[in-house]
């Protein structure tokens, strides 16, 4: 959960709205005795809900939302940002509850930006299509619905009552039993006073004026020099596309839908896959939104889950379950009987499968020929800070920390880890005996590690970076998919000295957007170009950037 404070003072009226919400989260969300209370006072302590600002860009809806137009039905605010992966692992959660209350419940999105590349209102519109968001969204870049709520971090839920009353508020990640548990005990009281309203709303979803596309969000890619491939994960279409260096369509991994099921290439599904790696004809894939690692038999054809539960971990470290009662010598367990908690990347080195763990601010492995995952680095606070790899109880302190790691490249003696949320490039020692150092980011700064951002070339200490999502490693330097400043930069990992190599042009030629994936072979750098469904192909030599023409793959059919 990121944390922030507000940037404007709170008004006496907004101070009362604050206390009362912070009592009822308190009491009612997080478990109290209010859930006791008669049907008859489902809410004892209620106030009036403040109205949502005029003026603002909203999506997935074709005019502005007004609470007051809501009365009748329970809202629930989710104050999110698209670069937290707890406001992502939330989404499914906000899902759940509209399918279960589709006629009491609106979920209204607000989208207060951390990054400012998030309070673009085109870049949130992207956002929405791609973790397929199928409510209202309002762009609040200045923060004037998280003020007037109270709102400190993201993510935060609000619950509105029929009668527009704030009711309860909770702060970071959110199951769906506890909004159903809430709701379940107070809709009969409002269906008494008759207070609810029924009738179905429709909204004017983003997906379904958009086009198709023969990729849709691409997420990484790995370009396999020896063997003359590109393995791309097509993310929203739940499938890995592989094509030759030039373009010739091989094969796709997956039937285009969303699910876990194993099997032949025509029957696997999957969910929002992220990362890959190869190691001979096996390719290994972070399948992320399932929190499943699987791996494709590129001979046979065959798709087999290999670690994960395919439910979100609840623990930060493997081996730690509800029963624990003594703390083990080793974070380890079972591969397909631990949880996972959004694998994001992968990286294989001497027999083992690195894993970028975004859930919980790690690096775990597990060995290719064994059946145990374990902990690597990171005690799982979410932060910049250098230090030992592995702590002896979570989240001790003098050990390193991670911030939603999401990149990983080695050069055979460091694993180079990106940090989106601190913007910052890690290393981490391969031999386990090392320290987890900074390449280029913002461990050395006091405080507000997460919050410092930029788009700066130069030394290491005024290089910035502006949520970068993934690094390979080619000939002595770091490619660097610099995802919100819509630039490939390079780092010298000797010297942290940084340079823009391509991106940030005005013209179409020169333009990315929101890349999330890169990979170097035979002279060239394959790029994700993630927002424009596209993949881009950089000339290191001369640095001229074309788009690579993917012949005969079409869109999965619906």
């Amino acid at each position: 959960m990121l944390g922030r404070a507000a940037k404007r003072g709170v008004c006496p009226s907004r101070k009362m709205l604050i206390m009362i919400v912070g009592l009822l989260a308190a009491g009612l969300l997080a478990g109290g005795n209010l859930h006791a209370q008669p049907v008859t006072t489902p809410f004892p302590q209620r106030i009036d809900a403040p109205e949502l600002p005029d003026g603002l860009a909203w999506t997935n809806t074709d005019g502005q939302v007004k609470l007051k137009d809501l009365k009748g039905k329970f809202v629930l605010l989710d104050f999110w940002t698209y670069c937290c992966i707890n406001c992502i692992q939330t989404l499914p959660e906000l899902k759940k509850l509209e399918k279960a209350y589709p006629n009491e419940l609106v979920v209204i999105g607000v989208h207060s930006g951390k990054f400012d590349g998030e309070k673009d209102s085109q870049n949130i519109a992207d956002a929405v299509l791609r973790e397929g968001i199928e409510h209202p969204v309002v762009n609040d870049a200045d923060q004037l619905i998280w003020d007037s709520f109270g709102v400190n971090s993201w993510p935060t839920l609000i619950l509105i009552d029929p009668e527009g009353k704030v009711v309860g508020k909770k702060s970071g990640e959110t199951k769906f039993e506890l909004i159903d548990g809430v709701l379940k005990k107070a809709i009969p009281y409002y269906d008494q006073e008759k207070l609810m309203d029924r009738k179905p709303l429709k909204w004017s979803l983003l997906d379904e004026k958009r086009e198709a596309t023969p990729l849709k969000f691409p997420g990484k890619i790995l370009a396999d020099g020896p063997g003359k491939r590109l393995f791309i994960t097509d993310t929203k279409h739940n499938r890995i596309v592989i094509t030759s260096l030039d373009g010739k369509l091989i094969d796709t991994i997956g039937a285009g839908k969303e699910g876990s099921e194993d099997g032949a290439y025509s029957a696997a599904t999957f969910k929002k896959p992220q990362g890959v790696a190869l190691l001979g004809s096996t390719l290994y894939i972070a399948d992320t939104e399932n929190h499943l690692i699987r791996k494709a038999d590129l001979d046979a054809k065959k798709v087999t889950t290999i670690a994960g539960t395919g439910a979100q971990s609840a623990f930060p470290f493997p081996g730690l379950t509800e029963e624990t009662t003594a703390l083990p010598k080793k974070f380890e367990g079972p591969a397909k009987t631990t949880a996972l908690a959004s694998p994001w990347a992968l990286q294989i080195d001497d027999g083992y499968l690195y894993i970028a763990m975004a859930g919980p601010h790690q690096i775990w492995r597990m060995a290719l020929k064994g059946e145990t995952i374990e902990h690597y680095a990171g005690n799982g606070r979410e932060d910049i800070i250098d230090g030992a790899l592995s702590p002896s109880e979570p989240y001790e302190s003098g050990y390193a920390s991670f911030a939603q790691p999401s990149g990983l490249a080695t050069d055979g003696k460091s694993l180079f880890v990106v940090d989106s949320e601190g913007a910052s490039i890690r290393s981490v020692p391969l031999d386990g005996k090392g320290k987890v150092k900074t390449v280029v980011g913002t461990n050395a700064l006091p405080g507000g590690r997460l919050f410092a951002f930029g788009d700066v070339d130069g030394p290491a200490k005024k290089a910035k970076f502006q949520h970068p999502t993934c690094v390979a490693y080619a000939d002595g330097l770091i490619y660097v998919a610099d995802t919100y400043n819509n630039k490939i930069r390079t780092i010298d990992p000797k010297t942290g000295v940084t340079k823009t190599l391509a991106g940030g042009g005005q013209k179409e030629h020169e333009t990315l957007d929101e890349p999330m994936g890169i990979s170097v072979a035979g002279g060239f750098a394959y790029v994700a170009d993630t927002n424009k469904h596209r993949i881009r192909v950089i000339d290191l030599s001369t640095k001229k950037v074309s788009t690579l023409e993917i012949a005969g793959l079409t869109p999965p059919e619906k």
